[in-house]
């Protein structure tokens, strides 16, 4: 009897969590709750839990090169996703990689942690809009991260377009502003400059929703590695992040994750 066949396989490039509930264990969580083949290349070691981070310690250059190589050449993708880079340094490594790599990549621009904790040096900010944005199929920057790389501050659901507009103009194919950090429904904007798609869902009254960005990223490149359009993938995965909020629960003594593996909890 022949193997079964390999599942769709998607990259996380991104730093890890020690706490398990961000970076790269929510991005393999992810992959694995959504039916794909995870695999990472780590760029930063954090020392993290729910109180924050205490401690972050970036990679050289040539080990996150050679993991990136090591993987793509042998096994291939099918999307990658790009999380915390830390250094401009790295942010140009991984532009170079991604540019050269036949697969959408999910760029998230992470700039401060869940508890403001911050994840990429300000001389990195340059590089990311200069040579990292350039190279997404989609931008998946928060409210702080839209203000941080352009200085639009969206105070209004109204102003989701502008933000969307000033980071379009750096060069990613679309771009999904997300607007969790407004008040009222959680809405979010995806749009490629011509076509808009309003993506609203409800917001539940959970704290615990450490590594929201890093799981709707990993979600949008799982959906994208199975073969759905960009606003398919989207959809999918804002459906897939709401249900991990909803269920997102308390570790430790501050923020807790959100439920990764909430849909296989429930047989879904």
């Amino acid at each position: 009897m022949s193997a079964p066949a390999a599942p769709a396989r998607v990259l996380t490039v991104a730093g890890s969590d020690s706490g398990g509930g961000a970076g790269i264990q929510a991005d393999l969580k992810t992959m694995l709750a959504l039916g794909v083949h995870g695999m990472s290349v780590l760029t930063a070691v954090t020392a993290q839990n729910s109180l924050g981070v205490q401690g972050a310690w970036e990679l050289p250059v040539e080990a996150v090169r050679a993991q990136y190589r090591s993987v793509v050449d042998d096994i291939g993708v099918q999307a990658v996703k790009t999380g915390m880079l830390a250094s401009a340094e790295l942010v140009e490594t991984v532009a170079e990689l991604l540019a050269g790599t036949d697969a959408p990549a999910v760029v998230d621009p992470v700039g401060v942690s869940k508890h403001g904790d911050p994840l990429l040096a300000a001389s990195a900010l340059d590089s990311v809009r200069t040579k990292l944005l350039p190279v997404a199929t989609v931008a998946t920057p928060n409210l702080d991260e839209v203000a941080q790389l352009t200085g639009v501050r969206v105070e209004s659901e109204e102003q989701l377009r502008e933000a969307a507009d000033a980071v379009l103009a750096y060069g990613p194919r679309w771009v999904l502003v997300k607007g969790g950090h407004l008040p009222g429904a959680a809405v979010d904007l995806l749009t490629d400059g011509s076509v808009e798609h309003w993506l609203r869902a409800p917001r539940y009254d959970n704290r615990h929703t450490h590594g929201t960005g890093c799981t709707l990223a990993s979600a949008i490149a799982s959906q994208l590695a199975k073969g759905q359009s960009v606003p398919e993938a989207v959809a999918a995965a804002k459906e897939y992040v709401t249900g991990a909020i909803a269920a997102g629960f308390a570790l430790g003594g501050g923020i807790g994750p959100v439920d990764h593996g909430w849909g296989l909890a429930r047989g879904i």
